[in-house]
C-alpha cells in the first residue's frame, strides 16, 4: 500500500470540545490545519426534544470567543440559558453564598450549553472553513523533535506538522506515547449527571450544595438552569454511595435529588437518564515537550464543583495563539522559548484553579468540628459586597 505524505502547519489530535476549537482558531489565525481523530463525529439534530447528558457552563469570555470564530451563533439559543446568579449552601448554614452577574456589573455569569449542540456549532464552523480533516482512522505512531512532528496512521498515511497539539483527553494517546508522566489524585468519588423538570422556575440560577453523607464524606451538587423549567444536576458523592444512587428507582432517585436541595424547585421529574463517572485530579508532568503541546483534559482534569474544565480547555488554545501572536516574526511557531514561556503561563492559571478546587473539596471532607465551624462561617462572611464582586469578577474572567 503506497503511503500518503501530508505536511501541514498544526495537527490536532482529537475532535473533542477543545480539539474542534482549536482546530477552528488555528485556521482562523491563518495556519494551514489538519484535524484528527479515530471516530467519526456524531451528527446531532438541533431539532431533538430530548437532552443531552453532558451539560456545561461555558464562561462570558470564551463565548465572546467561540463567536469570533463565528461557532457560537450557530447555537439554538432556545437550549442556551443565560446564569444570571448563583447560590452556594454550606453543610450547616441557613443562609447560602449568593452571587450575581450585577456584583460585577456584568451581563450573566455564564451560559449553560449541551455538549453535542457546541460540537456540532463548532463542526459546521469547520467545514464553513475548509478545515481539512481525517476521520474514523487512528494514530499508529508519533515522532517529534524540536522541528516538527510526525504521525503515521493505521492506513499509512504520514502527517508532518510544524506544531501538533494533543486534545485527545484524559486518557490522551499522544501524551502515553511521549511517555509524559501524569500526577493523578483520585477523589475516590463518582459524578451522577441527570436532567429534570421543575415544578417551580429556576429564575436562571444556578445553585450548588456541600454536604456530608452519614459515613463523614463531602458531597456536592449542583442544579443547573436549562432553559424553562428545567435543570441539570452534577451530584458529585463517594464512589459507595454512587453505587448505591445509581440502584434506585427513578422515583427514589428524584426524592433524593430534591431532598439535597431542601426542594427548593419544588416537585422534579426525570427527564434523563442519571449517568456516571469516577473523578480524579490529573495533571501532565508537561504540557509541552519538543513540538507537541498539550491541551484541555489532555494535560490537567480538575474537579468539577468549579465547572471550569471546558473553560480552562479553551484558555489553553487561546493563550497558546496570544503569545504566537506576539512572537518575533522570525520565530517558529514551535520556537522553544515561546512553548516554555506558554507552559509557564499556563502552570499558573491551572495551579490556581486546581488549589481552589482541591483545597474546597478537602476542607468539607474534613469532619473537624472546628473547621466545620470555620468553611461555613466563611461562605457567610463571603456575602460581603466587596468580597462577592472580587470572586465574580474573578469567575467570568477566565
Amino acid at each position: 500500500m503506497m503511503s500518503t505524505h501530508i505536511k501541514t502547519d498544526v495537527a490536532v489530535v482529537g475532535a473533542g470540545l477543545v480539539g474542534l476549537a482549536a482546530a477552528l482558531a488555528f485556521n482562523h489565525a491563518g495556519y494551514e490545519v489538519l484535524l484528527i481523530d479515530s471516530k467519526q463525529p456524531e451528527v446531532f439534530s438541533g431539532c431533538s426534544t430530548d437532552w443531552d447528558q453532558r451539560i456545561f457552563a461555558i464562561s462570558p469570555k470564551n463565548a465572546e470567543w467561540l463567536t469570533r470564530l463565528g461557532a457560537w451563533q450557530l447555537l439554538d439559543m432556545e437550549r442556551v440559558t443565560e446564569m444570571q446568579a448563583m447560590e452556594i449552601w454550606g453543610d450547616d448554614v441557613a443562609e447560602p453564598l449568593q452571587l450575581s452577574a450585577d456584583d460585577a456589573n456584568a451581563d450573566v455569569l455564564g451560559f449553560i450549553v449541551e455538549e453535542r449542540a457546541l460540537k456540532q456549532a463548532l463542526l459546521q464552523s469547520l467545514q464553513a472553513g475548509n478545515v481539512k480533516t481525517i476521520y474514523g482512522i487512528s494514530c499508529t505512531e508519533i515522532k517529534s523533535s524540536a522541528q516538527h512532528s510526525t504521525l503515521r496512521l493505521n492506513d499509512q498515511t504520514v502527517v508532518e506538522s510544524t506544531l501538533l497539539l494533543a486534545a485527545d483527553g484524559v486518557n490522551s494517546w499522544v501524551r502515553q506515547q511521549l511517555g509524559i508522566a501524569v500526577q493523578q489524585k483520585p477523589y475516590h468519588q463518582t459524578a451522577i449527571v441527570a436532567n429534570f423538570s421543575t415544578e417551580k422556575s429556576h429564575g436562571n440560577i444556578a445553585r450548588q450544595w456541600f454536604t456530608q453523607d452519614t459515613d463523614g464524606h463531602v458531597g456536592v451538587m449542583a442544579w443547573l438552569p436549562l432553559p424553562e423549567k428545567k435543570v441539570s444536576i452534577v451530584w458529585s458523592v463517594s464512589t459507595q454511595y454512587a453505587e448505591t444512587l445509581l440502584k434506585l428507582d427513578e422515583d427514589d432517585f428524584t426524592r433524593q435529588v430534591m431532598a439535597v436541595g431542601d426542594s427548593t424547585l419544588g416537585t422534579f421529574k426525570l427527564i434523563t437518564s442519571p449517568a456516571a463517572f469516577p473523578l480524579v485530579l490529573k495533571k501532565a508532568g508537561q504540557m509541552v515537550k519538543d513540538s507537541i503541546v498539550l491541551v484541555g483534559d489532555a494535560a490537567h482534569r480538575i474537579h468539577p464543583m468549579a465547572g471550569q474544565g471546558v473553560n480552562l480547555g479553551f484558555r489553553d488554545v487561546i493563550d497558546l495563539l496570544d503569545d504566537m501572536e506576539s512572537r518575533n516574526q522570525y520565530a517558529s511557531i514551535n520556537d522553544i522559548g515561546l512553548l516554555a514561556h506558554y507552559a509557564r503561563r499556563r502552570k499558573a492559571d491551572l495551579q490556581n484553579m486546581t488549589t481552589l478546587t482541591n483545597g474546597l473539596y478537602h476542607l468539607f471532607d474534613s469532619q473537624n468540628y472546628m473547621l466545620k465551624k470555620v468553611r461555613n462561617f466563611g461562605l457567610l462572611a463571603t456575602n460581603h459586597q466587596v468580597v462577592r464582586k472580587r470572586l465574580v469578577t474573578s469567575a467570568i474572567s477566565l
